[in-house]
């Protein structure tokens, strides 16, 4: 996971729409990245919804906020259209950035271990510099935490 004054990676990824988004291109923003595992799965709907009603408080700060999954763009798009989702969500099938941002690795549910993705979230700033990391993430209320974190920071 990356840590507190790393430099984000660079990525461009399509969104449920389709577009490439790049991160060169949102530079000059606080950007908010947060990861989950599966579109549609119960604490993945809650922390997308959860995101999404706390949407106007983001873009006021000035704020862009993406979720990143394995999940196709179909997939993204269908989740969105049933839960009326404000978030922008972008597909990562090959696990490329995932793995960059340390949100792809081992993981155990049920006494089984296996690789996925870890429900993690980074915000930076506009120089694209890691400012805050959530390494391991709950669902429920973790938007609203992280929507704290970076009005402290930005004062």
């Amino acid at each position: 996971m990356l840590k507190v004054g790393d430099k984000a990676p660079d990525f461009c990824l399509p969104s449920h729409t389709e577009e490439q988004v790049c991160l060169k291109d949102l530079l000059g923003n606080w950007v908010v990245l947060y990861f989950y595992p599966k579109d549609g799965t119960s604490g993945c709907t809650t922390e997308a919804v959860e995101f999404s009603e706390l949407m106007p408080r983001f873009e006021a700060a000035g704020v862009r906020v993406y979720g990143i999954s394995p999940d196709s763009v179909e997939s993204h798009g269908k989740f969105i259209r049933k839960h009326d989702l404000k978030v922008s969500l972008l597909s990562d099938p090959t696990h490329e950035i995932l793995d960059l941002y340390g949100a792809w690795g081992k993981k155990k549910m049920y006494g089984k271990e296996f690789e996925g993705v870890i429900r993690s979230t980074v915000a930076m700033d506009p120089k694209g510099v890691v400012q805050i990391a959530w390494p391991s993430a709950k669902s429920k209320g973790h938007a609203a935490a992280v929507l704290e974190g970076i009005k402290e920071l930005m004062g």
